[in-house]
């Protein structure tokens, strides 16, 4: 299902449908960390949608570089805030064709890393 969001993500950066490129690049770096915990650890992953957290969780984090700690803080408040019309008009506007670019090709490439440490 990571790969799945990952390519909505894609479809929705094609298509200038730029709130949904954070928002399914969100749930595809979630997915993958899930993915993760369940690997790791036999058991359901926690139900939460906050990135740091399942990371910490899994304990990929401790591994990340900073630069993918940082990315994931600022990924994080997409999930929420394309659901609540007041951050959903601020978040659009912060969103360009580069900076969805950008989103997409790090999550695209934190998704990838975690995947390898799958094998």
């Amino acid at each position: 299902m990571s790969d799945y969001d990952i390519e909505t993500a894609d479809a929705m950066l094609k298509s200038k449908r730029y709130l949904y490129v954070g928002f399914m690049s969100h749930q595809s770096v979630e997915k993958i960390l899930k993915a993760y915990f369940i690997k790791m650890n036999g058991e359901t992953a926690p139900f939460s949608h906050s990135l740091s957290y399942l990371a910490k969780k899994a304990k990929i984090y401790e591994n990340f570089s900073e630069s993918q700690k940082n990315f994931i803080d600022m990924l994080e408040p997409m999930n929420i805030e394309c659901r609540y019309p007041t951050h959903k008009e601020q978040l659009m506007r912060s969103l360009t064709e580069e900076r969805c670019q950008e989103i997409l090709d790090n999550s695209r490439e934190l998704q990838i890393w975690i995947k390898r440490k799958l094998l």
